[in-house]
């Protein structure tokens, strides 16, 4: 502990002179330049300035560079984009899905396959997931009833409670929105979702609207990049981005033992999001746009069971869950923060890291890549809860403390594996505890089929308070909560 505390120090001592480094350097240079000038008369300073002669012409033409440079930075300077508001879909409690409810289903839909039933809940128990997660009305008929209406039912509830909300919120009107983006990965219809969306509200003809589907849990996150490089190149634009994921179309009650897992942690859920560019909507919005990354990384079917599975030593399972986390979803990771990093990390972490590289690649020595310290870039963390798995991995590979993954974890048990959505209810629980202040930096990290890992940077713009309204309102007071490795049901 002794030793540990002494690192700590040096490295702080580290960091310090690392960050301070331009200032230290110029003490002696600007020491040196006075003691220069000291012996030297003011009568003779003046007669060396008086002596430099500069034409008219001269004196333009710098100017008019000056001009030029001055103009093409402001000009080439990217627009900034700002997260006015946001909004996250809150179930109905009618909805919900206790444990005993689920091994009721289960026992009854898959009667004549014990081993499928044991399989889950197995699953539950270790999934991280609480008494309160909700599915959609038609998986609480038994057996669940897979109809066209149902899905619809269950699309027109999660897309336009969140929508309502956040218009209802934002004091924005519809005829006003310039872009939609709505990404749903399971379900696409026709109409498309966008199109549902755009024709319930009435919005102007001229909208520019995409649907994306099939992108997994990190399609959020790209959402976010499309509209965010729309309102760098539309001047005076706002965006609405909508995350949900839609499982009424997707319930399985096969025997599958990859296929029931979604079944076992997928949960509804949705996030509507206002982005805008507007100078007028600088001093209202929640956070300014930073950066976003996306890498993608080859994985086969077995990343899926991997990153949302858990660990099964007794072989209940039956799947090959033996592969490390961090080959899947690792891979994926250390390129975006390969990506990230130059942009966000303080310089000293840059050093250890180029310093690293350098040690492994140019002089072939046997060491560890160097993780940066990615709690000297952020203050929050939102790390998308597909599963316990997940969340336990990035904790152990970026260093990070139990608070740091707090609102994962939480999110998880409280809402379920939401997909695309989760980040903004992590988001939302980091708000609702008030420890979102000014000047604060949140990483939100999406993982996502393909192999996917993407992530979004924001700066919050003001210090927030606990809202009045929003999916923890009347349950915030009972978190964080403990949350066993295994609940026996």
């Amino acid at each position: 502990m002794h030793e540990s505390g002494e690192l700590n120090y040096v490295k702080q001592g580290y960091q310090y002179l690392v960050k301070h480094a331009l200032a230290l350097l110029l003490v002696p240079i600007i020491f040196g330049v006075i003691m220069k000038f000291n012996d030297k008369p003011a009568v003779e300073l003046l007669t060396s300035w008086n002596s430099i002669q500069v034409s008219f012409v001269q004196a333009i033409s710098f100017l008019f560079f000056v001009i030029s440079i001055a103009a093409y930075f402001i000009i080439s300077r990217e627009r900034t984009v700002y997260l006015v508001d946001y909004d996250c879909f809150k179930p109905p409690m009618a909805l919900r899905a206790p444990f005993a409810r689920c091994t009721e289903h289960a026992r009854q839909v898959l009667v004549s396959h014990p081993k499928s039933v044991h399989f889950q809940m197995k699953i539950l128990e270790r999934s991280g997931l609480g008494e309160e997660t909700c599915v959609p009305p038609a998986a609480h008929y038994l057996p669940p009833v897979i109809t066209y209406t149902l899905t619809m039912e269950e699309t027109h509830l999660a897309l336009f409670s969140a929508m309502d909300s956040l218009l209802e919120k934002t004091d924005l009107k519809p005829k006003d929105i310039d872009i939609l983006v709505v990404n749903c990965s399971l379900f696409a219809p026709t109409p498309s979702l966008a199109d549902i969306v755009i024709n319930k509200y009435r919005m102007r003809s001229n909208i520019k609207s995409f649907n994306l589907s099939g992108m997994g849990c990190s399609a959020g996150l790209i959402s976010v990049n499309l509209a965010t490089e729309l309102l760098k190149v539309h001047p005076a634009s706002n965006a609405i981005v909508i995350s949900t994921e839609i499982l009424t179309p997707n319930l399985y009650m096969g025997k599958e033992r990859s296929m029931l897992l979604p079944n076992c942690l997928f949960r509804m859920g949705a996030a509507a999001i206002l982005l805008s560019n507007k100078k007028s909507d600088q001093k209202r919005a929640k956070y300014r746009f930073v950066r976003t990354v996306r890498t993608h990384k080859g994985a086969d079917e077995r990343a899926y069971t991997c990153v949302f599975g858990q660990e099964d030593p007794e072989g209940i399972v039956g799947i090959n869950l033996n592969i490390d986390l961090m080959k899947v979803a690792g891979e994926a990771l250390k390129s975006n923060i390969a990506t990230l990093g130059p942009f966000v990390l303080p310089l000293s972490e840059k050093i250890l890291f180029l310093l690293s590289i350098i040690g492994r690649k140019v002089l072939k020595m046997n060491m560890k890549p160097y993780i940066p310290d990615f709690k000297q870039a952020f203050e929050h963390f939102c790390i998308h809860a597909g599963g316990r798995a997940v969340i336990d991995e990035l904790q152990k590979s970026l260093k990070l403390s139990a608070e740091h993954v707090e609102a994962s974890r939480m999110a998880l048990h409280r809402f379920g594996n939401t997909s695309s959505s989760s980040l903004w209810y992590e988001l939302s629980y980091i708000e609702a505890k008030g420890r979102m202040k000014k000047g604060d930096r949140v990483w939100q990290i999406g993982f996502g089929s393909g192999f996917k890992c993407n992530s979004a940077v924001w700066k919050s713009n003001r210090t927030i308070t606990a809202s009045t309204d929003g999916p923890w309102v009347d349950s915030i007071d009972r978190y964080p909560v403990y949350i066993p490795e295994v609940v026996k049901l």
